[in-house]
C-alpha cells in the first residue's frame, strides 16, 4: 500500500501511445474498479472531515490538503450503493483527482493497486446493460471483471453543466456561416458527447459523434476507401484522450500518417490535467489542447477554425 501512496503522483506524469495505467479500488463489496492513474493527483488516509450544513448529496464534507480545501464524494452512494458509515470514513481512502479543472476526492473503502495495460484491451460495456448505468468502461484481468466508472457522468448528475454557447460568441452571423460545416465530436463518455453535440448545434455546426477511437478510426477509413476526401467532409475532429479500444494520441497519430486524411485538423479534448498535454499534442501532431467542458471554450475553437479557412479563400 506504502508503494502505491508514494508514487501515484509520479505515475501521473507517464503517458504512452495507447496505453494506461488504472489504479485500481473497491467499494462496499468486493467488486473491483480502476481510474486512469493520469487523472490522479494522489492518495491518502481519509483525514477528518470538515462538515457541510444541510449537504443532502454523496458530498461528506471537505478535507484540507496541501492547503487547498477539497470536497469529499462518497463514490458508494453516488454510484447509488450504501455509504460508508461516518465513524468508517477515516479507515477509508481519498482518491484526489481532477476532472472537467474540478478538483475532487473520491472516498473509498480500499486502495488495491496500479495496472499497467493498453487501451485496446478496454472494452465498452455491453450493450445488452443499457445506457443508465455509471460504466464507461470493462476489463478482464486474473479471471475478475474490472470495472472503470464514467465519472464525468456521476459528476454531471451532482453539478449539473450549462451546455448554452453565449450570445456574444454565438452571433447570428457566425451561426450561419457554421451552418456549412460538420464536426466529428469521439468521445467513450456519453455525457460528454451529449454536452459537446449540444454546445456546437447551438453554434450552428452539424455533428457527428463517434464512441471512441476505434470506431471513428474505422469511419474514416472507410470513407476515405469510397473515395471521399474527410477533410472537406469534416471542419474538424475533436477528440476525448482517455477511450477503451484505441485512445485519442493514437487516433490523432494515425490520422496524421496517413495522406488520404493527414490535413485534417485535430483537437484532443479531456478532463485529463497536467503539462504533459502539450507535449503530447505536439508529439502525434494534433492541433490543439482543449480542457473540458466549457461550452464557450468548445464554440471559440470551431470559430478560430472557421474564420481561418475563410481567410484562405
Amino acid at each position: 500500500m506504502s508503494g502505491i501512496l508514494d508514487t501515484v503522483n509520479l505515475r501521473t506524469q507517464m503517458v504512452g501511445q495507447n496505453r494506461l495505467e488504472l489504479l485500481l479500488f473497491a467499494l462496499e463489496t468486493d467488486q473491483v474498479y480502476g481510474i486512469n492513474v493520469f487523472k490522479v493527483r494522489e492518495v491518502l488516509q481519509c483525514p477528518k472531515l470538515t462538515e457541510v450544513p444541510r449537504q443532502t448529496t454523496s458530498v461528506k464534507g471537505m478535507a484540507h490538503i496541501r492547503g487547498e480545501t477539497i470536497p469529499v464524494l462518497d463514490l458508494s452512494e453516488a454510484v447509488g450503493r450504501s455509504g460508508i458509515p461516518k465513524d468508517e470514513h477515516q479507515q477509508c481512502f481519498l482518491i484526489v483527482a481532477e476532472y472537467n479543472t474540478r478538483t475532487l476526492a473520491f472516498l473509498v473503502r480500499k486502495v488495491d493497486r496500479i495496472l499497467n495495460t493498453h487501451w485496446d484491451q478496454i472494452m465498452a460495456p455491453p450493450a445488452e446493460i443499457g445506457v443508465e448505468n455509471y460504466l464507461t468502461a470493462v476489463f478482464e484481468y486474473e479471471d475478475r471483471l474490472i470495472e472503470i466508472l464514467d465519472v464525468e457522468q456521476i459528476l454531471a448528475d451532482l453539478y449539473p453543466m450549462h451546455t448554452n454557447v453565449s450570445e456574444e460568441i454565438a452571433t447570428q452571423e457566425m451561426k450561419s456561416k457554421a451552418k456549412e460545416y460538420q464536426i466529428l465530436c469521439v468521445d467513450d463518455s456519453s455525457v460528454a458527447r451529449n454536452q459537446m453535440q449540444r454546445s456546437l448545434e447551438d453554434l450552428g455546426v452539424k455533428v457527428t459523434t463517434c464512441n471512441n477511437g476505434k470506431i471513428a478510426w474505422d469511419m474514416l477509413n472507410k470513407l476515405s476507401e469510397n473515395g471521399n476526401d474527410v477533410t472537406e467532409l469534416f471542419l474538424m475532429v475533436i477528440s476525448d484522450i482517455e477511450m477503451p479500444e484505441m485512445d485519442g494520441y493514437t487516433l490523432a497519430a494515425m490520422i496524421r500518417e496517413d495522406p488520404r486524411m493527414d490535413k485534417m485538423h485535430i483537437v484532443l479534448h479531456s478532463s485529463l490535467s497536467g503539462g504533459f498535454n502539450v507535449s503530447m499534442v505536439k508529439k502525434v501532431g494534433a492541433d490543439g489542447f482543449l480542457a473540458k467542458f466549457n461550452p464557450d471554450d468548445l464554440a471559440s475553437v470551431v470559430i478560430d477554425r472557421i474564420k481561418k479557412l475563410e481567410q484562405r479563400l
